[in-house]
């Protein structure tokens, strides 16, 4: 039962968050961020409220169109035959969503790679409670629920495969620091009244200024900058975990130089309601998402000390154009112009560089001899 059963979902995640502001006089924006995202009962992906698709508040690749997966089946098909058809081919996704891409990529390769499917042992990491009920539906629904087992971390078993991450990373909640007078400070999210107000502070963790120093470069002076810790941590146990074979993460962002270029003032948090953006964190507690772009300069560089190799970073739009994308505009035989129209507005938007065509791909490998993956080129 609620603390609060006369209050909102929002109202009374806003009165825990006071709360714990209060009780400690200030907590770091990475724990405000926490809070909003992931707070049992309250938080954004702590809630059935629908988020993906047309009808919730943003749009993924997956629930664009089954093309995605396609193409994404195909990379795995040659992922298998590098690793000479194993006969237990580990997919490890992690933060699945509402399911649609293991339930797309399952069918695809169930038709398209029959042998592959047969291999296939699909695992799903996924933290949320109604996420996880989403996904068993779904995938029950189709048939396929008996090929799919749910964990809520990386198992400890040594994985042979590819793990799998599609717009993941963006949604862990970050520090938030500004360059002030040439030293590095924290924001802090602490009370001005009944309104949440920032502070800049030193920093909770000597680690932000190690994260920086090996970049060799700060932010700007006066720019804020976001610090996303925790998907280094992610990359690490994703590596500690792969005996043998591949790490592919999607996402937004950027090599370093970009993402802490002094031009970019107030950093890249963004949030996301309704199909419309804010940079407002402090309004539609627990019912807006909450993001900022991906570091894949540390992201390389954390797998590369972990023994990964990195076989290369590009964007979503060469990846499927690589994989041959352009071939579901050829009209199929006996197909109708609407299924063409359908098709060729998937396409165009899953390889839009000015949207989900410039979310990034990294590839990393381990134990697999001279890999060459035709969607990294």
């Amino acid at each position: 039962m609620s603390d609060f059963p006369n209050l909102t979902e929002d109202q009374a995640l806003r009165r825990l968050i006071r709360r714990r502001i209060a009780s400690e006089g200030g907590i770091t924006f990475r724990d405000f961020m926490a809070m909003c995202l992931y707070e049992p009962g309250h938080g954004y992906y702590a809630s059935a409220r629908e988020k993906l698709g047309r009808e919730g508040d943003y749009l993924t690749s997956p629930t664009v169109s089954p093309l995605f997966a396609a193409m994404l089946g195909r990379q795995l098909r040659e992922m298998w035959l590098l690793l000479d058809e194993p006969a237990h081919f580990a997919v490890v996704e992690t933060g699945a969503g509402t399911g649609v891409l293991a339930c797309d990529l399952l069918t695809w390769l169930r038709s398209a790679a029959p042998q592959l499917f047969a291999a296939i042992d699909y695992r799903i990491a996924e933290v949320s409670e109604p996420l996880r009920g989403e996904q068993q539906r779904l995938l029950n629904a189709t048939g396929l629920v008996e090929k799919v087992r749910w964990q809520d971390s990386f198992s400890t078993d040594s994985i042979e495969g590819c793990i799998l991450s599609n717009e993941l990373l963006d949604s862990f909640p970050v520090q938030r620091v500004k360059l002030q007078d040439g030293a590095l400070r924290e924001v802090y999210v602490c009370l001005d009244g009944d309104a949440f107000r920032e502070e800049l502070r030193e920093p909770s963790t000597p680690e932000l200024a190690a994260y920086f120093e090996r970049l060799g470069l700060l932010p700007g002076e006066g720019c804020y900058a976001e610090v996303n810790l925790q998907a280094l941590d992610w990359l690490r146990e994703a590596a500690a975990g792969l005996r043998r074979g591949f790490l592919l993460t999607f996402d937004y962002g950027y090599e370093a130089a970009d993402l802490y270029a002094p031009w970019r003032r107030e950093g890249t948090l963004l949030c996301f309601y309704r199909h419309g953006t804010s940079t407002d964190p402090y309004q539609r507690i627990g019912r807006q998402d909450m993001t900022s772009h991906v570091d894949f300069s540390s992201l390389r560089a954390a797998g590369e000390a972990a023994g990964l190799q990195t076989l290369g970073l590009v964007s979503q739009a060469q990846f499927l154009s690589r994989l041959g994308i352009e071939e579901a505009l050829r009209q199929p035989e006996g197909a109708g112009l609407e299924e063409h129209f359908a098709r060729r507005r998937a396409v165009l938007d899953l390889t839009d560089e000015a949207g989900l065509g410039r979310i990034r791909v990294l590839a990393q490998a381990r134990g697999v001899e001279s890999p060459r993956l035709t969607g990294i080129g």
